[in-house]
């Protein structure tokens, strides 16, 4: 289990990263819902070259080797998002599983070894995830336009 989401969870590890670091002007934030759910939610603007919003969870690394695939429990609001994991916080490059949301729970599921490596939203020329290790989740909205967003979380686990 990477993150069980409870009332009680300790969310406090977990940051926003909006593209205000480029100089954008959208907007997120990460809170507990009322029912314990990791809640994802902001706006999304194309101003000032912005585009995308963030929330990341680094933690003690992790052996990763006898997984295949990101098991999440989620609902969404019917958009596009990405999953990444870094298997070196050090590099400034994650490896990208996009999934579409329906609007209702459902769980998606994300094969390690299908997650491409990009940096700035440019896919990187080299290979696909094959590591053995995380150390960093993320959540990332960034559709090439202007969106309100809300993702709920309620588990995300490895199988």
């Amino acid at each position: 289990m990477l993150f069980d989401f409870s009332i009680n969870a300790p969310i406090e590890n977990w940051r926003i990263v909006n593209d205000g670091v480029m100089g954008g002007l959208s907007q997120s934030s990460f809170t507990l819902s009322p029912k314990g759910h990791g809640q994802f939610s902001g706006i999304v603007s194309l101003e000032n070259n912005g585009g995308f919003a963030s929330v990341r969870y680094r933690f003690e690394r992790i052996n990763v080797g006898n997984f295949e695939k990101v098991v999440i429990k989620l609902k969404g609001d019917g958009k596009a998002y990405q999953f990444r994991v870094k298997d070196d916080t050090n590099h400034r490059y994650s490896y990208i599983g996009p999934f579409k949301t329906s609007g209702e729970w459902e769980t998606i599921e994300i094969p390690l070894k299908t997650m491409y490596p990009a940096f700035r939203g440019r896919k990187l020329d080299i290979p696909d995830f094959s590591e053995p290790t995380i150390e960093e989740i993320a959540f990332l909205i960034g559709n090439k336009k202007n969106e309100d967003f809300k993702l709920l979380i309620d588990k995300i686990d490895l199988r």
